[in-house]
């Protein structure tokens, strides 16, 4: 027999039931129902849903901040957000976190770390200065090795960004541009992650995730790269190698 009575606004103790939940002092389960527009308000209720994200990303813009501690301060933050705006139970949210923690560190966090070893190695072994003349060396034209690189070279970005670098552009530069061109194949990066994750919580089944990703992407990889040259060059820059841009993304969207 179930037997259930609202606790809080959008809180709910289900006795006597196997559906998952938070056990409760009683052994009952707490089911939270998610609130979109808390303040009963859609801009205010989106602002306080990014607030965790311009945190990290204005502490990490101020220089003044490490990434790693500006990272933890837009944890708390997101912690309270959810608490006292989304009105999540506290225990709820902090099982969030932990589960957010472990799914980033394994398998993200692992095939990371992976990248990061052969890319220590290739530097190491001097195969990876290799890569770096092998690459800048087909064209001095900029806008193109930022085609051949961050492009059609794809991920990881943290190398494709290394690359540029040694190639003369600015560390800012060769981040950004390296994240505006890893657009359109990131939804299949880390071993299909991100559609994994969308799987799991939508309930989705990932292979008609995949088979949706994959009509969609053959547009995006299309756009990107004249907006990848459009962000670097300008309008102009964009228009003098229109040809080799479409090239690119014509040769990444139909395989």
């Amino acid at each position: 027999m179930r037997r259930s009575f609202q606790l809080l606004p959008h809180i709910y103790i289900v006795t006597n039931s196997r559906n998952a939940g938070i056990r409760g002092f009683g052994g009952e389960t707490i089911i939270w129902n998610q609130i979109y527009d808390p303040l009963d308000s859609g801009v205010l209720s989106t602002c306080a849903a990014v607030l965790p994200v311009v945190t990290l990303l204005v502490l990490i813009a101020s220089n003044k901040v490490k990434a790693h501690i500006a990272a933890v301060i837009a944890l708390i933050v997101a912690n309270l957000v959810t608490i006292f705006i989304f009105t999540m139970p506290a225990d709820m949210s902090l099982r969030a976190t932990v589960l957010g923690a472990v799914t980033g560190f394994f398998p993200i966090g692992w095939i990371v770390l992976n990248v990061i070893f052969l890319y220590r190695l290739t530097v190491e072994k001097g195969v990876f200065q290799t890569l770096q003349t092998t690459s800048g060396g087909v064209t001095e034209d900029r806008r193109l090795q930022l085609l051949l690189i961050a492009f059609c070279f794809g991920t990881p970005v943290a190398v494709t960004a290394a690359i540029l670098m040694g190639l003369g552009f600015s560390p800012l530069a060769a981040a950004g541009l390296s994240l505006i061109a890893n657009t359109a194949p990131v939804a299949y990066g880390a071993l299909g992650t991100p559609i994994a994750g969308l799987s799991s919580v939508t309930g989705i089944d990932p292979f008609l995730l995949g088979a949706m990703v994959d009509r969609q992407l053959p547009f995006f990889s299309l756009i990107v790269p004249f907006w990848l040259i459009w962000a670097f060059a300008g309008w102009k820059g964009m228009k003098d190698i229109w040809p080799a841009i479409l090239v690119t993304g014509v040769s990444f969207a139909i395989p």
